[in-house]
């Protein structure tokens, strides 16, 4: 029925598209939604797909019609408050019962951190809206680490300004499966999920478990923040580069190492491990 699809923004990302793979197992008629005509191909041939850019609100409406529930996610940018705060207002004039936004572990509004500080402003505006949701607040990704593949398979080293600080990074799968929960099943609406692996791992551990993965040694290295802003200025624009190194600094401040059971109530089944994600990537960690 109409009324019964999902909308999953960011079909094409980390997060959407091991959601879309979820919610079509479950039988769940849901449509993608990317922002650009070259994102079609992208998605599972099995999926309907939606044009809307987050900019364009007559495509987003569009895109909202007669949807019963909707993923939210948008890319990193200076502009991502603005961008969810008017889906969401979107979606609550069209009807949507509920939203699912993906939001970040600390999200709180007087943060140091600009990426914490906008989740916890779109949370409170979807609050004020009225409509039905779940915030899903994840710590670190480990696919996160795939941005550093390639100095690990050329060099056999990656770095950041962490120390020995621990983290409970999660797989993005895990974040997946407790959405495809959040939107498919009962009782999940007006709760917050914070969503952690198993352990706290510090960064050196995580070497050690790629080290075994591929067979071959992978070193850590800490480095000072500011050396790591000036090698992320070169691939990311200033904005995104700094918040990085703000989310670093809450890391290695040990505000992150929390260990939370959300994935396993929520999916009655624990949490991939580190070690299961590098072995799942090896290929990429050796070039």
């Amino acid at each position: 029925m109409m009324s019964e699809r999902v909308l999953v923004t960011g079909a094409t990302g980390n997060t959407g598209s091991a959601l879309l793979d979820l919610l079509v197992e479950r039988g769940v008629p849901v449509v993608a939604m990317v922002r650009s005509e070259s994102g079609r191909a992208k998605v599972r041939a099995d999926v309907p797909v939606v044009v809307a850019d987050f900019d364009d609100p007559e495509a987003v409406a569009a895109a909202l019609t007669g949807v019963r529930a909707a993923y939210l996610v948008t890319p990193s940018s200076e502009r991502a408050q603005e961008q969810q705060e008017r889906f969401a207002e979107l979606a609550a004039a069209a009807g949507v019962r509920h939203l699912v936004k993906l939001s970040q572990l600390a999200a709180a509004e007087d943060s140091p951190v600009r990426f914490l500080r906008y989740h916890a402003a779109v949370e409170r505006r979807i609050r004020e809206l009225g409509i039905g949701y779940t915030f899903l607040r994840p710590n670190l990704y480990f696919q996160g680490l795939l941005n550093f593949s390639g100095s690990i398979a050329a060099q056999g080293t990656f770095f950041a300004p962490i120390g020995d600080a621990k983290i409970s990074a999660v797989d993005v799968r895990d974040i997946a499966a407790v959405a495809a929960v959040a939107l498919t099943e009962p009782g999940h609406e007006g709760r917050t999920y914070t969503i952690t692996g198993p352990a706290a791992l510090t960064h050196a551990e995580m070497a050690a478990e790629i080290g075994a993965a591929t067979g071959r040694q992978v070193t850590f290295v800490d480095v000072a923040p500011a050396a790591f802003a000036e090698a992320l200025r070169g691939m990311l624009p200033d904005w995104q580069a700094e918040g990085l190194v703000e989310d670093y600094a809450h890391y290695a401040r040990g505000e992150a190492a929390a260990v939370d059971p959300s994935v396993a109530e929520v999916t009655g089944r624990a949490p991939r491990g580190f070690a299961e994600f590098a072995k799942d990537h090896a290929a990429a960690f050796t070039g």
